[in-house]
């Protein structure tokens, strides 16, 4: 069984399977209802994990990237040294080191397709949801999962062939 671990999103995912029914099926003998929600709903479960997986991949990775100049949430704490030395990580050479690696993600991201880019940027970076990515994007719900998929895949391949492994 799927198990989404948080109250927020679970309840998030039975309202989206009950709507889904209710919009979908509403026309059906309500004999049919359990079944079809409960196929709705690990559906919506799927998804929702599926999406939280690949945008915590992305979303750690831009984390990483820390110390920009246009940053107002930086904390001036994580710039001083601990004591057991466990964020040396914060060199220098390190922050450029980032930077180029965000300029170089960046630079993958303008190269998607137009429309690989939008879907990609909603659905991993502002958490959208399927359906209201498509409502925005004005195309199905299966077009943004199309597009959001071979987004993904080009970007690994583009940033595999610089030596970039996710």
């Amino acid at each position: 069984m799927l198990a989404l671990r948080n109250e927020a999103a679970a309840l998030d995912a039975v309202q989206e399977a009950m709507m889904r029914l209710a919009s979908k099926y509403g026309g059906r003998d309500p004999d049919e209802w359990p079944p079809l929600f409960q196929r709705i709903l690990q559906n919506v479960i799927r998804d929702m994990l599926r999406r939280q997986k690949v945008r915590q991949l992305w979303v750690s990775m831009w984390s990483g990237f820390g110390g920009r100049e246009d940053d107002d949430a930086g904390d001036p704490l994580d710039t001083l040294e601990a004591a057991d030395g466990s964020n040396l990580d914060l060199s220098p050479e390190r922050l450029v080191g980032r930077e180029q690696m965000l300029a170089l993600i960046e630079a993958e991201l303008a190269r998607l397709p137009q429309r690989q880019r939008e879907a990609f940027l909603m659905r991993y970076w502002e958490d959208m949801s399927t359906a209201e990515t498509a409502a925005a994007m004005g195309c199905s719900e299966g077009s943004v999962k199309t597009h959001c998929s071979r987004a993904t895949h080009t970007l690994a391949a583009a940033l595999a062939k610089k030596g970039i492994s996710l």
